[in-house]
């Protein structure tokens, strides 16, 4: 590799935590586009990175990572940026978060997103239906967080946790495409508000938003990306 990492990507998908993780340390790295129309992520090749067969995969010169969450955590302590320290006693709270957005919130929403994948394509809505209410829930607690402004959660100084959440928050406002989506509104969490708005004036996120066609307001009114190969997973 020519960069230290190489990004495998499709157009706003969690992939997209990355890139702007990525942007905000100043890390060069290089991207390697995962082209799901054609099923690519199925592929021998990157199934070899990855036998989930999930996006992203960083590639770094200790070998290939997988899994949003571990990418964000292994990228800010190797290079001690936007996450507490190890020894700082901000970590503990910060970790409980970061995988609270992993292990629940985003887990929820492929339930939103993919409810086929889970139930009966019959009872896909009725799925859906009822998770609603708990990612309702979910982003009141996060708000309710983001209130407090702990260092690692504010409008003033982003995390990785901060870019995590106004990715997922930018997925829910879109999709899935075709189901109702009026159940989400940005206005029912201010205090995330705020931090989102905060973020798109990154030059990280403006970054971004070119790389992948995001539009000017990604976080608070978001508009499909442009080219759209992919889906939020």
């Amino acid at each position: 590799m020519n960069a230290p990492y190489t990004l495998h990507y499709a157009p706003d998908n969690a992939s997209l935590v990355i890139r702007l993780a990525l942007e905000e340390m100043g890390l060069p790295y290089e991207t390697r586009l995962v082209d799901r129309r054609r099923n690519e992520q199925d592929g021998e090749a990157y199934r070899a990175l990855n036998p989930n067969g999930l996006i992203p995969v960083l590639e770094t010169p200790n070998g290939p990572i997988f899994e949003t969450a571990a990418i964000l955590l292994w990228l800010a302590d190797t290079h001690g940026q936007l996450a507490p320290a190890p020894d700082s006693p901000d970590r503990a709270a910060f970790l409980k978060w970061l995988f609270f957005a992993s292990n629940t919130l985003h887990a929820d929403m492929r339930i939103l997103f993919y409810a086929e994948k889970y139930i009966d394509k019959a009872q896909g809505d009725t799925l859906r239906q009822g998770i609603r209410p708990r990612l309702c829930q979910h982003l009141k607690n996060l708000d309710d967080l983001a209130a407090t402004a702990p260092e690692w959660l504010s409008g003033d100084r982003p995390s990785v946790l901060s870019y995590y959440l106004a990715c997922q928050m930018r997925w829910m406002a879109l999709y899935p495409a075709r189901a109702d989506r009026s159940w989400f509104k940005l206005a029912d969490t201010p205090h995330l508000q705020s931090i989102l708005t905060h973020l798109e004036n990154r030059p990280a996120t403006r970054a971004a938003m070119t790389a992948e066609g995001l539009g000017t307001t990604p976080f608070t009114s978001p508009t499909y990306a442009n080219p759209s190969e992919g889906s939020a997973t």
